[in-house]
């Protein structure tokens, strides 16, 4: 199908997230929110951000004309325990450092005004937060998902989700602290380290988000299409 005849425009950015192997790293280059942001359509998705969307289909057409393998696997089992090693274990190893490089940071380069006030206070939340929610997630939820029938988990899902939106304003927050993580002329190794890193949990954490909700979610609750 061509670009002219607007293949992605009306589905939503989580669906063509969900389907479309490589399709999340096209979106996170042209900043729009497939996590969170999930059930809104391209089009307007890209409107609200001022986004390219003829190239952002381009981009998507040559990616379904592409055979770039799946990484995330298909069999729920599987899939639960991708998430928990490829981002919950990740999450709990990264956060922690990426708080103490925040905190050296703001003490050192205090007085210099591209300083990110305030990241390493975002960021310990974050910590907090995050951990909850995993932890709900690890003892409650994904063992809940072994036994479950769909529709039976609608209401702690919902709960999931909700989190997963607070989630979403801390990462636009951290965009907004770091200036979209664009260092200073001359910045220090530790700045570069913690932009670097920064960048990579935002990353991280929007396909924790979407995997969950525009994937795994969705198997499980009344009224969604799997």
């Amino acid at each position: 199908m061509s670009v002219g005849e607007s293949p992605f425009r009306e589905r939503t950015v989580g669906e063509v997230a969900a389907t479309l192997p490589g399709a999340t790293a096209v979106f996170r280059r042209h900043k729009l929110d497939f996590c969170c942001g999930g059930n809104t359509a391209l089009r307007e998705s890209a409107e609200r951000r001022g986004a390219d969307l003829a190239a952002i289909e381009s981009e998507l057409a040559a990616l379904a004309q592409s055979s770039v393998p799946r990484s995330a696997p298909e069999d729920t089992a599987a899939l639960i325990k991708y998430i928990l090693t490829h981002y919950h274990e990740v999450h709990r190893r990264e956060l922690p450092e990426l708080v103490k490089l925040a905190r050296k940071v703001e003490s050192v380069h205090a007085e210099h005004p591209a300083a990110p006030r305030g990241l390493a206070d975002t960021l310990q939340k974050m910590v907090g937060e995050l951990e909850v929610h995993m932890k709900k997630e690890e003892l409650i939820l994904f063992p809940a998902m072994a036994r479950a029938v769909k529709g039976m988990l609608d209401m702690p899902i919902s709960q999931m989700r909700y989190d997963h939106d607070d989630h979403g304003t801390q990462l636009r927050r951290i965009e907004m602290l770091t200036r979209d993580f664009t260092l200073p002329e001359g910045a220090c190794r530790s700045w570069q380290a913690l932009y670097s890193g920064t960048s990579k949990l935002v990353g991280d954490l929007m396909e924790h988000i979407h995997l969950e909700n525009n994937v795994l979610f969705p198997r499980f609750e009344s009224g969604r299409q799997t």
